[in-house]
């Protein structure tokens, strides 16, 4: 009896170390992992925490480049052709379908006629979707005779989309984090210092925008500069001779009028020309008797 009462002190000996020590476990933790202090908005929002902040300035190389999503190859093509055709007038008009049935444009259309070499010319630079550029370019070559110049050009600006629409979205994010800021300000020196940056990030953000527009531009549509002519044939070679010889012979016929009436125009100095000559004449024939004599 005894050694059982011996066995049951010492058993509730060993329960209640074990209670301590948990209790003991517990403070701990609640030492080690309690919340942290919240600072007030004015300490938070001194000169120096603003400084701190600039200079956590994020750079194009930042993390947020995984925010990115669209990854996919970013490509710009570009070409010229030119090409002769029997009539420029059809061959115009394929174009300009073709370029309707694909949803393209017409930024510049010029017309031009070389006279020496009776040749007339078209020349059409237009913007067509980059997914229809090469049926656009295979309709432009079916509309030919023959085709002396074909140059396509295809450029990858996949690196450099990549990094433009990285540099803007930190320039968003470092806009919407001193907007937080501006909402938690008291002082006015730290509000107007932190309007200052905000109109210097935002004018970045807007130049960044416009690149990054025009960029997309170039992407989504190609651009396509088109010149085609008529070939100068022999009746029109001979033809030009023809009007060539008529033209001189009345620019002659023109040359020579115009110089008889300018003889007309000044007959008075004409007369007195003769005069001064006829007295100039009798005056040597006196002097020549008198020597004479």
């Amino acid at each position: 009896m005894k050694a059982y009462l011996i066995s049951i002190t010492l058993l509730l000996s060993f329960t209640a170390c074990g209670h301590k020590a948990e209790e003991q476990k517990e403070k701990l933790q609640t030492r080690l992992f309690a919340p942290p202090v919240v600072k007030a908005d004015d300490e938070v929002m001194n000169k120096s925490a603003v400084q701190e902040f600039a200079v956590a300035e994020p750079s194009g190389s930042s993390t947020n480049a995984s925010q990115i999503r669209d990854t996919t190859k970013k490509i710009i093509k570009s070409g010229t052709i030119e090409f002769e055709a029997s009539n420029i007038n059809i061959a115009r008009k394929r174009i300009l379908q073709a370029l309707k049935k694909y949803g393209g444009y017409v930024d510049e259309d010029n017309q031009t006629t070389n006279s020496d070499i009776n040749r007339k010319e078209y020349n059409l630079k237009i913007s067509i979707p980059a997914k229809y550029f090469d049926f656009l370019v295979d309709s432009v070559s079916a509309s030919a005779d023959k085709i002396d110049t074909k140059n396509i050009s295809v450029t990858d600006v996949t690196t450099r989309y990549i990094d433009m629409k990285t540099r803007l979205d930190n320039k968003k994010i470092l806009e919407n984090r001193y907007l937080e800021l501006l909402k938690k300000g008291t002082k006015i020196s730290d509000l107007l210092e932190i309007e200052n940056k905000l109109t210097e990030i935002r004018s970045d953000i807007e130049s960044s925008q416009g690149q990054l527009n025009y960029l997309n531009k170039q992407i989504a549509y190609s651009s396509l500069d088109i010149t085609f002519y008529t070939k100068a044939t022999t009746q029109n070679i001979d033809d030009r001779f023809t009007n060539k010889f008529k033209t001189s012979i009345i620019a002659g016929w023109d040359t020579l009028k115009n110089l008889f009436f300018g003889i007309i125009s000044i007959w008075p100095l004409l007369v007195i020309t003769a005069i001064i000559y006829w007295m100039f004449k009798g005056w040597r024939k006196r002097r020549g008797i008198k020597q004479a004599e």
